[in-house]
């Protein structure tokens, strides 16, 4: 005689995700959770199994979940409650033609474009360090602001550098090797360089904070340097401080956050003739469609 396994639970879904942890990056996880959460309890209210789903209730909820939502979110969702039933080994409804309509309705009812940060340009970056307090504080920050602008870093990337990652050429310049980032989950890396004067920041930031320190930048409490690393939103915070320092309107300081770093760096790098294959080569992009996104606002008459 044969036995089966059984199949897990339908109540079992946050165990049987547990199963991803190590394969994917923990913003995908954490989104994962979120959004299966939140397709469960809409369920729950509906009066409605959530696993297996059927294909009407998941173009419902995908219908409620659209009008405060942008689709990328909705997407977003869609993908979590597939990759729930292929975990739970369930038939997967997610692929039927009447969820792909559902979907192609939502994305043409939305007419506003995606958000994107203001770009922290050069001239926005030198007003930036210009504002910074003397003291270790103002040595971090001004190595901050220049080497995530140079390195066109994401603000994850930005924290996760150790002092391991640089490397001091002959020329005054640095070699830094980018370990790990959102285009890159197997850690690959990618190569970045920077200038003198962004090399001279990081080098007097080296020099208070000592030889050892993990990570390049950390925190700074009770006026010495702690061994740990800085967390994401203080690149955001430290973004928008600047900004506030030096003066500008809330609703400009509103529109920089994290990502303005990287953003700004590719709006220049445009600016300054350089192609779309430089581009992408200096800050990481695999597709010249996401670089699209991050060029469109820049200031770049080509008739000028």
């Amino acid at each position: 005689m044969t036995f089966k396994m059984p199949l897990p639970s339908i109540h079992d879904w946050r165990r049987e995700f547990k199963r991803l942890e190590g394969a994917y990056a923990p913003s995908t996880m954490r989104s994962y959770y979120s959004d299966v959460e939140i397709f469960v309890r809409w369920c729950e209210e509906q009066g409605i199994a959530p696993f297996p789903a059927s294909v009407t209730s998941v173009c419902r909820f995908l219908e409620d979940q659209a009008p405060d939502r942008a689709p990328s979110t909705v997407r977003r969702r869609l993908y979590a409650i597939r990759k729930a039933h292929r975990l739970l080994r369930l038939a997967d409804p997610t692929y039927d033609e009447d969820i792909n309509l559902t979907f192609r309705r939502i994305r043409r009812a939305k007419h506003t474009r995606p958000k994107q940060a203001k770009g922290l340009t050069r001239k926005y970056l030198d007003q930036f360090l210009a504002v910074q307090p003397d003291g270790p504080w103002g040595l971090r920050n001004r190595a901050m602001l220049s080497l995530g602008y140079e390195l066109l870093s994401r603000r994850s990337e930005l924290v996760a550098l150790t002092t391991d990652d640089l490397e001091f050429l002959s020329d005054g310049t640095m070699r830094v090797i980018i370990r790990r980032s959102k285009a890159d989950p197997f850690g690959q890396g990618r190569i970045a360089f920077t200038s003198r004067e962004t090399t001279v920041a990081v080098r007097d930031w080296l020099t208070w904070r000592g030889p050892d320190i993990t990570f390049l930048f950390c925190p700074i409490y009770q006026g010495r340097a702690v061994d740990r690393d800085l967390s994401t939103t203080t690149v955001k915070r430290l973004v928008k401080t600047a900004a506030r320092t030096a003066g500008f309107d809330q609703e400009i300081i509103d529109a920089f956050s994290g990502h303005s770093l990287r953003v700004g760096a590719a709006q220049d790098l445009l600016c300054a003739g350089y192609d779309a294959a430089a581009i992408m080569r200096a800050g990481g992009w695999k597709s010249v469609n996401i670089l699209a996104r991050y060029l469109e606002m820049a200031e770049h008459n080509v008739w000028a």
